[in-house]
């Protein structure tokens, strides 16, 4: 390691908390990620949930202790607005692929492409493309795909919350969609398509939410880059909490004795005996000590424990 590298790595600083990046398009959402960590000097980074390098949208970064929040939110649910380009489809399911069929687009009026959306409503199975990042004995699947290798995938379960449509005009398809994880959107785009008796692909790609998020709590990465050079306060400022990401999770308060134990890995008593699942966990001062899980008994037992509390806990 050169020394200008040393120096570089000497100095990063922890930072703590998310940002909302709106992923701009023909980016990697790994390369996004490390252009907002140089900018705030972050010694630790991750993202939750990477998108295609085509498509825009929602992308958490979590910095510093945050990173532990990474997990709760790749489990969230998300919001697409989505076109879909119909008659022709392509072999990565997007625009970047290789055309491989075409097909009329029929004449379908706007009731008739709703009513075909609503099907897909509800629980299904749905077997994930050759151009995904999953894996098959070690290898990616699009590693395999560029090879021009098909291998079998096993369906996986997701859930359709909502679809709605948004616009139909000759090719054009826009759809909103509400999904689960696990749902790949250019498979819905072709199922959808075959639905119809014809062939698609996914032009565009939008992530608007994830989980509880509001698209509009988004920031350009103009205006990332712009506060930073304000100073590195100003953007910092603009970062949330990492119980910000947990917001769906019951808070819980802790006395001072219970939040020391707590703090150090040990089970404590709550009087919520009759729930369960995870809870947000706060301290007597108010701040985030972690992640809990409701055990039996009125027992709480740590999950993730946070070093670096934020200050304010998110009310709800």
């Amino acid at each position: 390691m050169t020394a200008k590298k040393q120096q570089a790595k000497r100095y990063k600083e922890a930072v703590d908390g998310l940002l909302l990046l709106n992923k701009p398009p023909g980016m990697t959402s790994n390369r996004a990620l490390q252009a907002v960590k140089r900018l705030l000097n972050a010694k630790k980074a991750g993202h939750t949930g990477s998108l295609d390098p085509a498509a825009t949208g929602m992308l958490p970064l979590c910095f510093g202790e945050a990173t532990k929040v990474c997990a709760f939110l790749l489990n969230a649910d998300k919001t697409y607005r989505v076109t879909a380009r119909l008659g022709t489809s392509t072999d990565t399911g997007d625009s970047d692929g290789q055309a491989t069929a075409s097909a009329s687009v029929p004449d379908l009026s706007a009731d008739d492409w709703s009513v075909i959306l609503q099907t897909f409503v509800g629980e299904s199975m749905q077997i994930p493309p050759m151009y995904s990042a999953l894996k098959k004995d070690g290898k990616r699947l699009y590693e395999l795909a560029r090879k021009g290798e098909t291998v079998e995938r096993q369906p996986r379960p997701i859930v359709i919350h909502e679809i709605r449509l948004l616009e139909c005009a000759g090719p054009r398809l826009v759809f909103r969609v509400a999904c689960s994880k696990g749902t790949y959107i250019r498979t819905l785009v072709e199922d959808i398509a075959r639905r119809a008796g014809t062939v698609a692909h996914t032009a565009r790609l939008h992530r608007e939410t994830v989980g509880h998020f509001r698209s509009e709590d988004m920031l350009d990465l103009a205006a990332i880059e712009a506060l930073a050079e304000d100073g590195q306060h100003s953007l910092r400022e603009r970062l949330l909490p990492p119980d910000a990401a947990l917001a769906d999770f019951p808070p819980v308060s802790l006395d001072e004795s219970a939040a020391v134990r707590f703090s150090g890995g040990q089970v404590v008593a709550v009087v919520e005996q009759s729930r369960t699942g995870l809870a947000r966990v706060y301290g007597a001062d108010q701040r985030f000590l972690g992640v809990g899980e409701f055990a039996a008994n009125g027992q709480l037992a740590p999950r993730r424990i946070f070093l670096k509390p934020a200050k304010n806990p998110v009310d709800i």
